[in-house]
């Protein structure tokens, strides 16, 4: 019996938000005494499934099956429950993505488990009760919960763990197949469009974001964004009444709304903070507020403020990451 857990990738590269997961589920597994299998969904190249040894994992289960490439939630889902199936697995963890809350509650379903969303900590075993600590109202309060399930499905907040870096291990990468039919894709999409963040970086899985509001003023005015994103080699994002009036496109929108981010930096250029948009960035480990207005809200949820107009700050900031650079 081994701990199952789920690692996405794009691109041929494990997402960051993965990387912590399979941390995760290799501590677990040590606290359970057992070891860690991981399941890939997405395209992966075998030399970076190979590097979760990295983090603790000691075998990696790969489907070939070309349309597992793009997300489609039934094939997932059953990919999933064979892999679980297959280990035996008793505790399953995953990002708590759009993927994972998609996956999470088929995989309960399927699995008769218990699910566990937001999970902030790594869980008590205490006297027979599995009990784990998750965020509940937006990250505003936390929740201990008894997951009394024989089977237990964890979804792990991003960026409340810290990755392993075990340098030298490996993962055996074994070849798996979950005997998917066409009835399985039933759910694909006729048509995947792919938007890209423009600094290159995607914004669910971005350790740095610069972030913009309607104090920029200006679609015309973003470059000043952009570029300090390509400083920082951070992703951009705006909020809801910049996408609103089509200055930014909707996939950048951060909030209650939009997407929600959990980066170690997030930099507000010339947002008010109303409190959707905090909802959608109030798990950043360290927030930067750059607002002309001393009484705007957001001051109050950031670690560091500057009181200044964004048109003369952010170029001053943006040449003083270059020269540090």
């Amino acid at each position: 019996m081994s701990v199952l857990v789920v690692v996405e990738c794009d691109g041929g590269e494990v997402k960051k938000s993965s990387l912590e997961v399979a941390s995760y589920g290799s501590q677990v597994a040590q606290m359970l005494g057992t070891t860690a299998t991981a399941v890939a969904v997405g395209e992966a190249t075998e030399a970076n499934l190979a590097a979760l040894g990295e983090q603790g994992i000691t075998k990696v289960l790969y489907d070939a099956e070309p349309r597992l490439k793009d997300f489609v939630n039934g094939a997932y889902t059953k990919l999933i429950a064979a892999a679980a199936q297959k280990e035996d697995s008793k505790v399953i963890v995953l990002a708590n993505s759009n993927i994972g809350a998609a996956v999470g509650s088929r995989l309960s379903v399927r699995l008769q488990a218990s699910l566990a969303t937001n999970v902030v900590e790594l869980p008590k075993n205490d006297g027979g009760q599995f009990t784990v600590k998750r965020g509940a109202f937006s990250g505003k309060a936390f929740a201990d919960v008894v997951l009394s399930g024989d089977r237990k499905i964890l979804a792990v907040k991003k960026n409340s763990i810290e990755a392993l870096h075990e340098a030298g291990k490996t993962a055996q990468v074994e070849s798996f197949s979950a005997q998917l039919t066409d009835a399985d894709f039933t759910d694909a999409p006729k048509q995947v469009i792919m938007q890209e963040q423009t600094g290159g970086v995607l914004l669910p899985e971005a350790d740095k974001v610069v972030s913009g509001g309607r104090g920029m003023k200006g679609p015309e005015n973003w470059g000043l964004i952009e570029d300090l994103a390509k400083a920082l080699g951070a992703a951009t994002a705006c909020s809801k009444p910049v996408s609103d009036v089509d200055w930014r496109p909707h996939h950048e929108h951060v909030g209650q709304t939009g997407i929600t981010v959990s980066p170690n930096l997030y930099i507000a250029c010339g947002i008010s903070g109303a409190i959707q948009h905090l909802a959608g960035v109030n798990s950043s480990k360290v927030i930067v507020v750059i607002n002309k207005d001393p009484e705007a809200p957001f001051f109050k949820a950031a670690d560091y403020g500057i009181v200044g107009d964004v048109f003369d700050v952010l170029p001053k900031l943006t040449q003083a990451v270059k020269e540090l650079g």
